[in-house]
């Protein structure tokens, strides 16, 4: 018999031990989303006359954001952050021979390839908690890109030509966007603020050509 009751008097010892190792495993200064990755497909801004886009312009992104919570309940936060991205941009806008920018009026294929160090900076809203990392969010962004690869492609009926580090790309982009959705699925969107080209390449027309980039992104703790 006091063998029995011993061991019922074990039960409720051990259960409030695994209720307490449970609490204590809760981290109650969490960081969210602090690895990224995104694929999106970019639809041209202030294109200039004649241009057309092919196809579909791809383009990936990755990198590491930095959450630094601001409030007690941590629901909102900054996070500035590093990454990478590769846009693969086709359109009829090709490059001759001799270096000159055109738009090709038939085409086989013409695209422009940038790689570029993304530094984005984001302020952050979510209704996460320290018990779910299934939540709602929406982060607004602004993003500085050094491009430090590009490589230009045209082919047409008459001639095939490939172009690296065209001195007329800008070097340096900036944009602001905003990343929105629940859990694992969020929509993205990025509108560039200034050119892909310098101000003197498309001498035919004012416009130069923005970014507007539509797609998916994903986050992981």
């Amino acid at each position: 018999m006091m063998s029995f009751f011993a061991a019922n008097a074990q039960e409720p010892i051990e259960e409030n031990t695994a209720v307490q190792d449970s609490i204590n495993s809760i981290d109650f200064k969490y960081r969210e989303d602090q690895f990224y990755f995104g694929i999106t497909h970019t639809l041209m801004q202030d294109k200039p006359a004649g241009f057309s886009p092919s196809s579909v312009s791809i383009g990936m992104s990755g990198g590491f954001l930095r959450d630094f919570p601001v409030n007690k309940d941590r629901t909102i936060a900054l996070a500035p952050g590093i990454g990478y991205s590769y846009l693969n941009l086709r359109g009829n806008l090709g490059i001759t021979p001799e270096n000159e920018h055109v738009i090709l009026g038939s085409f086989k294929k013409s695209s422009l390839s940038l790689h570029a160090i993304d530094f984005p900076l984001e302020l952050r809203w979510r209704t996460s908690t320290p018990y779910s990392h299934k939540f709602w969010r929406v982060h607004l962004g602004f993003k500085a890109s050094y491009v430090f690869g590009d490589r230009s492609k045209t082919s047409t009926n008459e001639y095939s030509s490939t172009f690296r580090d065209d001195p007329n790309v800008n070097k340096w982009l900036y944009g602001m966007y905003v990343s929105a959705g629940f859990n694992t699925w969020n929509f993205y969107m990025y509108y560039g603020l200034n050119n892909i080209y310098k101000d003197d390449v498309l001498k035919w027309d004012n416009n130069k050509l923005k970014l507007l980039n539509v797609g998916v992104m994903f986050y992981i703790l």
